[in-house]
């Protein structure tokens, strides 16, 4: 267990950009993971997010999560709060997170479980989606993956 949460933890700092000093944060990106099965090589899941900013009201997307790599067993909902953050001179614009996402994941379950997913990408790819902590599931599952996400 101790190795997968190194791994996780390499993984999710990887993803992370070189100018890391440079970003804000600009809200939290609260998600939902529609439950599934690892098929060893990856896994397509649905995935509904709300995105909170500070004195704004709540944006509501939707969309899927792709995974490709080591990714075995099952898993219930899952749920993961990102930061979402932007390099300090972007101007958020409403629906701005919508768009493709890439990145790095690794979580593991037996029971109650862990993982930590790092991801890139949204509009004009400014948008960077770092674990607040690591995510809650249920199921029995080890992945160890580059991860898609899509948000509508």
């Amino acid at each position: 267990m101790r190795a997968v949460a190194a791994a996780t933890l390499a993984l999710a700092l990887a993803a992370a950009p070189a100018m890391a000093e440079d970003q804000i944060q600009v809200g939290r990106l609260s998600c939902e993971v529609a439950g599934g099965v690892g098929l060893i090589i990856g896994s397509i899941k649905d995935i509904k997010c709300g995105f909170h900013r500070d004195g704004h009201k709540t944006e509501y997307y939707s969309g899927q999560v792709n995974k490709f790599g080591l990714d075995i067993g099952f898993t219930k909902k899952t749920y993961i709060e990102w930061l979402v953050l932007a390099a300090a001179s972007t101007k958020y614009q409403s629906r701005a997170l919508a768009g493709t996402y890439v990145g790095a994941s690794g979580e593991a379950s037996v029971g109650v479980g862990v993982g930590a997913n790092a991801l890139i990408g949204g509009s004009n790819k400014g948008f960077i989606l770092q674990p607040v902590s690591v995510q809650a599931q249920q199921g029995v599952n080890l992945a160890l993956t580059l991860t898609g996400l899509t948000l509508r």
